[in-house]
């Protein structure tokens, strides 16, 4: 029987009970399945989670994980010192406080920043940009080398400055400050170029060489980075070392600079504070090529990018008139004036175009068709030979000599004496001058020679450019007899224990096939050009050491000639500039020495005196059997 049921007239009915207990009961099971469904599909979402996180990303954030417990810091290599000849350091590293941040840590990036900003300068944009090209994890240098009370200032907040650390670190240090920074070059961060082109061992941040020594031996001094495993909080501040693999130092450069030449060369280069020199001054070895001396004038403090130059000092040196970052020494492209006539005199020799006795009168002038070239010396020299015409540099006998040899010639013994080429230094950035020829004029200018080009060719002026480094290693061949010598910096590559890697010796380039009294003529020239009566480089000589060389005064632009009491009065960027390039002992010859004074008028007068103070400080300390000149009356200053 039904459950029973009630009518509407209040009658009992078995059966309405029975269906009602059915519906209700079916209404239960049916929202017990939706709920045991939804519980299985929760269940089995929330599995799915673990699985993904457990197995697909497991190691990944176990890596981020530990990376919140356990951090690798990188410990950066102790760069390579850089000495002398003598073993006097030049550049070594000193420890600086550097500031970092690690961006994960920090809580509020802009509050944080700004917080550093009122105490310490640095440029908020760039440490952003970095920190968004930065992978995960990383430090991110805020400003390297700061100063005690800004050590102080991060120390007493470090609570308030999540995520901000400081670390003791190597900083490259130049002991002399401008001497010879140009040679040395300096250090900056790596750019993007570097690290994009797989330069291993580099990261964003990393300190690389940028000019000069510093560049090109950047991974030999280099040395390789270390690391430590640490344990850090929350706040990424370090709790305890876990592990740590010390950093390696670098290799070291001793070069063939002596600092005590070295100092008195950038003192004279210098000048005074009323009168600066803007030039350049190369002092190398004859027999070797080693270099030591070399300057560049006005300079720079390489310790100012050490640390990270601010973009305002940066401007400074980029936008000086004076351009103290250009290395006048290799990259300063001058006419090459009155030492010019050195190779004129030997391409006469050697094509017999004269002989040592020949004369030529000079009456003040030469005339070619209607164009009058006129010689220095207003009066003229009169009758004068080879000898004569070196020791008073007198323009009309080389006027004479380059219109009987035509400008190929000159071109062709000039290239020979290393003229129009590299010396291929080490250094960066270095310029080969400019030999002109008849092919190379219609080359790069479309133009056929022209006759009066020859004559002012033939004296250094024209289209000839020369460098110091060109003008020294041309003296340095005339007075060795003729070996053309590749001149270097460095002298040996030396390990963190001082056992030499690798050791340079003097390269030979190439030797002059000439004929067996060229060379003795014209270094008796030059020996007269320095030491008789009418000589125009009488600045230079000295009583117990014999000097050699010659004077050169290159014209900047072609102006009327002025009398010398009106010199004075012409703008000082349309001055000539003074050359005089020198060698010594003249039995024996050790060192030769170029060197340049813009806009400094006679070489004779503005260079040669500079060239004596070098000479006689390298006798001071390598000195020489006196032999001493008697010494005629002064002669004049000339060309």
């Amino acid at each position: 029987m039904g459950a029973p049921t009630i009518s509407l007239a209040g009658e009992f009915h078995p059966m309405s009970n029975e269906r009602y207990s059915r519906d209700v009961s079916d209404d239960v099971r049916r929202k017990i399945k939706l709920f045991a469904i939804l519980v299985i599909i929760s269940f089995l979402g929330l599995w799915l989670r673990i699985w993904y996180l457990q197995v697909l990303k497991g190691s990944d954030f176990m890596g981020l994980s530990e990376n919140n417990r356990v951090r690798l810091v990188s410990l950066p290599s102790y760069r390579g010192e850089i000495t002398d000849r003598n073993g006097v350091s030049l550049a070594s590293i000193r420890p600086s406080f550097n500031l970092y941040i690690t961006p994960e840590d920090v809580q509020d990036l802009g509050e944080t920043l700004n917080t550093l900003k009122e105490k310490i300068d640095f440029d908020i944009q760039k440490v952003k940009d970095d920190i968004r090209q930065s992978q995960p994890f990383l430090d991110v240098l805020i400003k390297a080398d700061i100063q005690r009370d800004q050590v102080a200032f991060v120390e007493e907040n470090n609570r308030l400055l999540g995520g901000i650390h400081l670390k003791v670190e190597p900083l490259r240090n130049y002991h002399y400050k401008d001497l010879a920074a140009h040679a040395l070059g300096y250090l900056g961060e790596i750019n993007k170029d570097k690290l994009m082109q797989g330069e291993a061992g580099y990261r964003m941040g990393d300190i690389v060489g940028k000019e000069g020594i510093e560049f090109l031996f950047e991974k030999e001094m280099q040395g390789k980075k270390g690391y430590k495993e640490v344990e850090v909080d929350v706040s990424g501040r370090e709790l305890a070392v876990l592990r740590k693999s010390p950093p390696q130092s670098g290799n070291h450069l001793q070069l063939t600079l002596d600092l005590r030449i070295q100092q008195v060369v950038e003192r004279l280069m210098t000048g005074t504070e009323e009168e600066p020199i803007n030039g350049s001054a190369v002092v190398i070895k004859v027999q070797t090529g080693e270099i030591l001396a070399i300057t560049s004038k006005p300079s720079f403090d390489p310790n100012l990018f050490s640390a990270g130059i601010s973009v305002s000092e940066w401007r400074k040196l980029l936008f000086n008139s004076q351009h103290p970052l250009q290395n006048r020494a290799i990259d300063g492209q001058y006419p090459p004036g009155s030492v010019y006539k050195i190779i004129a005199a030997y391409a006469a020799l050697e094509e017999k175009a004269v002989t040592p006795e020949e004369t030529v009168f000079c009456p003040g002038y030469f005339r070619l068709g209607r164009r009058v070239y006129r010689c220095w010396r207003r009066g003229g020299h009169g009758e004068v030979d080879l000898h004569d015409a070196l020791v008073q540099s007198c323009d009309v006998y080389f006027y004479t000599v380059g219109h009987k040899l035509g400008i190929d010639t000159l071109g062709r013994y000039a290239k020979m004496l290393g003229m129009g080429s590299l010396t291929r230094v080490n250094l960066v950035g270095e310029k080969p001058g400019l030999v002109p020829t008849k092919e190379w004029k219609l080359k790069a200018r479309g133009e056929e020679w022209l006759a009066g080009e020859t004559i002012s060719a033939s004296i250094g002026q024209g289209f000839n450019l020369v460098t110091p480094i060109q003008q020294a290693r041309l003296i340095a061949t005339v007075a060795n007899g003729g070996m053309v010598l590749k001149p270097y910096l460095v002298r040996k590559i030396k390990d963190k224990d001082g056992r030499v890697v690798k050791e340079m010796f003097p390269s030979i380039e190439k030797r002059l096939e000439s004929q067996p009294d060229t060379l003795s003529i014209i270094q008796k020239g030059l020996f007269g050009v320095v030491n008789e009566k009418r000589g125009t480089g009488w600045r230079a000589r000295l009583k117990k050491i014999i000097v050699a060389g010659k004077t050169g005064t290159a014209q900047v632009v072609r102006l009327k000639k002025v009398p010398d009491s009106e010199e004075e009065e012409t703008p000082y960027k349309y001055r000539d500039h003074a050359w005089f390039v020198g060698y010594a002992p003249f039995e024996n010859p050790e060192i030769a020495v170029a060197v340049i004074v813009e806009h400094g008028g006679h070489g004779g007068a503005a260079a040669a005196p500079i060239v004596r103070q070098i000479i006689q400080t390298y006798n001071k300390y390598y000195p020489q059997i006196p032999s001493e000149v008697k010494n005629p009356e002064t002669p004049d200053s000339g060309a």
